[in-house]
């Protein structure tokens, strides 16, 4: 079985992805393609950020590619003001917080929604966003928000808790909406002029809801190649190395390695859900800044579900936590373990910074693997 630039396994059978001599076919052609040159690619998915560690690729791939995690978790990118918004909602007097776990523990200005649930808020961990409208349905006399952070890949099914809130009346749902969308936080990494980006490996599950039409820019306007890919072993060595030969060749494209999930259309359903009931806004991202069309609100027809418009949001000024780099991380202008409080203060158990939190933040994965 071969795994060239233009043919993936093609099967139902998953351990085709973890073959390993493929694995070390795919390794040796990409050591031999690069050899000493410089090559700085960038995948935007914490599920790759979790796979390159868990594979230890780092520790057989050329020394001179440099494998850079960008900005592919969704808690990690939430700015301190919206964590710090979410915290105040859960302070007003007959709330009720619904949240998925990982945004528990992250930090903002002074507190956390899990500290704020030891103070006695009441703040209830969900495993999908319908969780929360039984919540509201079980509680009439109280007002039930879900903190609803992500990209393109649970948007979908926000939009549909939001119809399915309208459709079953429960005016006590709202959503404190935080979502983003993956193309924007792309182009201001290519507009950021201390990063150096070679090559995106494009997030495979984010790209089976979009398709492949929303990364063209990154050809058209920087000449930058991208490959869409999946998870396992396979996947992302001949996604790097369909990335290699392109920036080596200089011949840039958007290539397409994960046909088994993702299609050049998309999700077409999913978009329409999504557009029926959001629309872009300006959103802030933790290191990247304001951006604008770059998140997600509530449509005027839904505007009675969106909690930013229905409570008076009091949050203290925002404050970023002393000597944190997550921003810098993010932005893949340093590793996780050049940031000062990296394992020095900063772990796993005691998170300063978002990327420490998450399981797929880029700090938390390198700390788990040792950046092998």
């Amino acid at each position: 079985m071969s795994a060239s630039p233009n043919r993936m396994p093609r099967t139902a059978d998953f351990a085709a992805f973890r073959d390993p001599d493929l694995a070390r076919e795919l390794i040796a052609r990409i050591n031999a393609l690069v050899a000493d040159r410089a090559i700085y690619l960038m995948e935007v998915c914490g599920t790759h950020t979790v796979s390159i560690g868990r594979y230890g690729f780092r520790s057989v791939l050329p020394e001179g590619l440099h494998l850079l995690s960008g900005p592919g978790c969704p808690v990690c990118v939430t700015a301190n003001r919206d964590i710090d918004r979410a915290i105040a909602l859960a302070r007003l007097d007959g709330v009720i917080i619904a949240t998925f776990g990982d945004m528990m523990r992250v930090p903002g200005s002074n507190t956390s929604l899990i500290a704020e649930k030891a103070a006695g808020r009441d703040i209830r961990v969900v495993y999908s966003p319908l969780d929360a409208l039984d919540i509201a349905a079980q509680n009439p006399a109280r007002e039930v928000v879900f903190i609803s952070v992500g990209f393109e890949t649970t948007t979908p099914a926000m939009a549909a808790c939001v119809l399915e809130a309208a459709e079953r009346g429960l005016s006590n749902f709202s959503l404190f909406c935080a979502n983003k969308t993956t193309p924007a936080a792309l182009r201001a990494i290519e507009d950021d002029p201390q990063t150096r980006i070679d090559g995106f490996l494009l997030p495979g599950h984010v790209s089976t809801i979009t398709g492949t039409a929303p990364y063209r820019f990154l050809v058209d306007e920087f000449s930058t190649p991208g490959v869409i890919t999946g998870f396992e072993p396979v996947d992302i060595l001949a996604g790097i190395e369909m990335l290699a030969r392109m920036v080596i060749s200089g011949a840039p494209d958007i290539k397409n390695a994960y046909p088994r999930g993702a299609h050049r259309e998309g999700n077409t359903v999913a978009q329409r859900l999504c557009a029926e009931v959001f629309e872009p806004c300006d959103a802030l991202w933790r290191g990247l800044g304001e951006l604008p069309a770059s998140g997600l609100r509530l449509r005027d027809a839904y505007a009675a579900f969106d909690a930013s418009n229905r409570f008076d949001i009091e949050a203290e000024p925002s404050v970023e936590p002393r000597g944190c780099r997550c921003g810098d991380v993010l932005r893949g202008r340093i590793a996780p373990g050049e940031c000062p409080l990296f394992d020095r203060g900063c772990t796993p158990e005691h998170p300063i910074g978002p990327c420490m939190v998450s399981s797929e933040g880029s700090c938390a994965a390198s700390f788990r693997f040792k950046d092998r």
